[in-house]
């Protein structure tokens, strides 16, 4: 079965998951999110597996998200059914995750973005190398970031997780374990040994070999961001970057601007909410957002220029954040 895009088999005491996708950077389909469930539910009983080890093929990626050429794809076509089974199975199978009986470790080398970080963050153990990068970019496709992202940004240190959000902005390797991302940090030269560690010796392996963290890279400004993007509107934090003035406020100001200014307006409210939820019900929330974003016409226009055609000039409709209708976003988040 080294063709098939999840390689799910035993090793010693673990059942261990391959993502084997690398060309498409092990993004997510359905067939793989259905073979990952499938795998997770049949170990769950089998009193051999003590824990699960999860990674991606081809060093380039863990998993770089879902497959959303394929969901806007459906979106034109106006399939609904196909959209609502892609969100639904992969939401359950983050839940899954979350409550899996069984020590569940997520070893991330390279990019994870989006459902990468839903089949990892949700893990007892996230271990990243110096090679990883972390992202939760759906601002910048006119989506939000989901998956649980709006149950887990929101329990991020400060407003740490409101400026990810956002923002899109990216964390590599040790940074994503100070923002609490990840959970362990092994240099990548240490990483083809750890699963057959984890086989042979249990998960006390990870910490094993994990060490010290270095500096977080965000640590001049964590200040800032929690006196920026702990405000209780886009509006005040767009009027906090604009008054902070320095370098950094200068970026994430500009990345607030480039991004859908209809996703910046749903996604702050919606990992609001997400802060007073648990993850079922965020998931659920989520669910439902799902079935109107999807069909949004900046949905389309950012997975063209960013994926399809890549570009990377969308025009997004409104243009502006200011110009962009409180009762939209109400009726989206309804």
């Amino acid at each position: 079965m080294t063709d098939a895009t999840v390689i799910a088999s035993r090793q010693g005491r673990i059942g261990h998951i391959l993502l084997n996708r690398p060309k498409a950077l092990n993004a997510l389909d359905l067939s793989m999110i259905r073979a990952m469930t499938a795998a997770l539910q049949g170990w769950a009983d089998d009193a051999a597996v003590h824990a699960v080890v999860v990674e991606g093929a081809g060093g380039r990626a863990f998993c770089a998200g879902g497959d959303i050429r394929a969901i806007r794809a459906a979106a034109l076509d106006g399939d609904k059914v196909s959209i609502e089974a892609f969100f639904a199975e992969e939401y359950a199978l983050n839940a899954l995750i979350d409550m899996y009986p069984k020590p569940y470790v997520a070893l991330i080398d390279g990019v994870c973005m989006g459902g990468g970080i839903g089949i990892s963050v949700h893990a007892d153990i996230r271990v990243t190398t110096e090679a990883s990068l972390f992202a939760m970019p759906e601002t910048a496709i006119a989506l939000f970031p989901d998956v649980g992202a709006t149950f887990m940004l929101p329990r991020l240190p400060g407003a740490l997780g409101m400026y990810l959000g956002l923002t899109g902005a990216r964390l590599h390797g040790a940074d994503a374990v100070h923002a609490g991302i990840a959970t362990h940090y092994v240099p990548k030269a240490k990483f083809p040994g750890l699963k057959d560690a984890i086989a042979a010796d249990g998960v006390a392996a990870v910490a094993g070999v994990a060490e010290t963290l270095p500096e977080f890279s965000l640590a001049p400004h964590r200040a800032a961001i929690d006196r920026c993007f702990g405000q209780d509107s886009v509006k005040a934090i767009l009027a906090a970057l604009e008054a902070e003035g320095t370098e950094w406020a200068h970026e994430a100001l500009h990345e607030l601007r480039a991004v859908s200014p209809s996703s910046v307006l749903w996604t702050f409210a919606a990992i609001r909410r997400g802060a007073g939820l648990d993850l079922k019900a965020a998931l659920n929330a989520e669910l439902r957002l799902t079935r109107h974003v999807a069909f949004h016409r900046d949905f389309a226009e950012g997975v063209r220029a960013m994926l399809v055609d890549k570009d990377r000039s969308p025009k997004w409709n409104p243009a502006r954040i200011e110009d962009v209708s409180a009762a939209d976003i109400a009726a989206v988040l309804a």
